[in-house]
């Protein structure tokens, strides 16, 4: 798949680099995608984890907005704007120009302070983002009706929320996707085994195997993803505006290739 983002790297302006979001839920290696991509090419990768809007910015928004709004993650939590200023400055950059790259502790629940950003040097190749849901299609008022999951019954119980966040998916973030080159999304067979994946990578950071994490590790995951789970399955079953589409299996491994 590393060459497949190179080919879409090469197919890109001739005039500055090239913007290009890796895509996919949760746990389906978009950001192992990308910094390899981007190790391979010279290009600057950043996550949209990255960018999420201040602790206290998203304690604004739960005020103002929406209780649901203090957890990052969701379409409204992430500093666009932040992200937008960070490309122009990629793509203006000189030889010598060093780019500090924003960065997040999850932990921490916070920004990291800038003095401990990692740098880019010079002008990269491209700009290949992960991101979860850049490219998504928002839903109907329908469609927006009815809660989906425990989550949505028991704390967004009118709808508000997620009204917003499909107002952010049609709004800001489609907006920033029309200014990109490329869109790549890493299709899941279906959401039930984003769990299964996003234990994966809380079992390897924790350093322990998949079947040892613990169980309520495990029942504390299945709740987070409940904040992603209506943008994903709207993804999954046709709701994104993707360049190129490759379907993997329950392993990650690649197949169908549809652009």
């Amino acid at each position: 798949m590393v060459a497949r983002v190179g080919r879409l790297i090469e197919a890109g302006p001739s005039d500055r680099p090239a913007r290009i979001a890796i895509v996919g839920a949760q746990g389906s290696g978009k950001t192992t995608l990308a910094r390899a991509a981007a190790e391979r090419f010279g290009a600057a990768q950043i996550s949209i984890d990255d960018v999420y809007l201040t602790r206290a910015e998203r304690e604004a928004m739960a005020r103002d907005v929406h209780p649901l709004f203090v957890t990052r993650g969701p379409p409204g939590t992430h500093d666009l704007t932040m992200l937008t200023a960070l490309m122009h400055r990629l793509c203006e950059a000189r030889p010598g120009d060093e780019t500090p790259l924003p960065d997040f502790d999850k932990r921490g629940d916070d920004r990291v302070p800038p003095d401990r950003w990692r740098t880019f040097t010079g002008r990269p190749s491209a700009i290949l983002i992960d991101a979860w849901c850049l490219g998504a299609l928002p839903q109907t008022e329908v469609e927006l009706a009815e809660p989906i999951n425990a989550l949505e019954r028991d704390h967004d119980l009118d709808g508000g929320w997620r009204r917003a966040v499909n107002g952010f998916v049609g709004g800001a973030y489609a907006e920033f996707a029309a200014g990109l080159d490329a869109v790549l999304f890493l299709r899941a067979p279906d959401f039930d085994v984003v769990l299964d994946w996003r234990c994966q990578q809380e079992a390897d950071l924790l350093g322990v195997a998949p079947a040892d994490l613990p169980a309520a590790e495990r029942m504390r995951l299945a709740g987070f993803i409940q904040y992603f789970e209506r943008v994903t399955r709207r993804m999954l079953t046709g709701g994104i505006d993707a360049d190129v589409t490759v379907s993997l299996d329950r392993n990650r491994v690649p197949g169908q290739v549809t652009a």
